[in-house]
């Protein structure tokens, strides 16, 4: 199941696949060429805390591309950056690129064609219904999250949808 949003004249689309990756590749390479017009990019879910932290990622990503205040050249990996509330791309690809193997991958694509994702199971194979509950333990380890900030904010999602925002304010 696939999710679309819109945000100022972007149209955002968001689903998530359970994959095995044997090229990467491969992979990366179709993704690439699948949308001449937009951007896919593909995230490992095990460090999003929910659909709206990466949906308030990508409208980070895109604020940021419209006030050239992007840190990345590109919007796909300005979307990691912001989802991953990192300054650096190779700590963001620590913590949400794909890699070979078995995983469940999060698929966000930025005014792409609105049939992009079943060109996706092609290779990504079935995309399933929405994202799987976030494992906070991992997310607590992954972000060096307390319990204590869980508390104040309410949820895990709520404490990540902050630090994207407050990346903002340290780019």
């Amino acid at each position: 199941m696939q999710n679309h949003y819109k945000f100022m004249n972007h149209d955002i689309q968001i689903a998530c696949f359970d994959v095995k990756i044997d090229d990467l590749k491969k992979v990366i390479g179709f993704t690439n060429r699948i949308c001449e017009k937009g951007t896919v990019q593909l995230l490992n879910s095990r460090g999003l805390a929910g659909e709206k932290h990466i949906l308030q990622a990508t409208i980070q990503a895109l604020k940021a591309f419209d006030s050239n205040k992007n840190t990345a050249k590109d919007l796909g990996l300005e979307i990691c950056l912001r989802a991953s509330a990192q300054r650096q791309i190779s700590h963001a690809l620590n913590i949400l690129g794909i890699k070979e193997g078995k995983m469940e991958v999060c698929a966000v694509a930025v005014d792409c064609d609105k049939h992009i994702f079943n060109k996706m199971e092609e290779v990504l194979g079935k995309m399933h219904e929405g994202m799987k509950q976030a494992d906070e333990e991992t997310l607590k380890n992954l972000y060096k999250i307390s319990n204590e900030e869980i508390k104040s904010a309410g949820n895990i999602e709520r404490v990540l949808i902050e630090k994207t925002a407050l990346l903002n304010l340290e780019i």
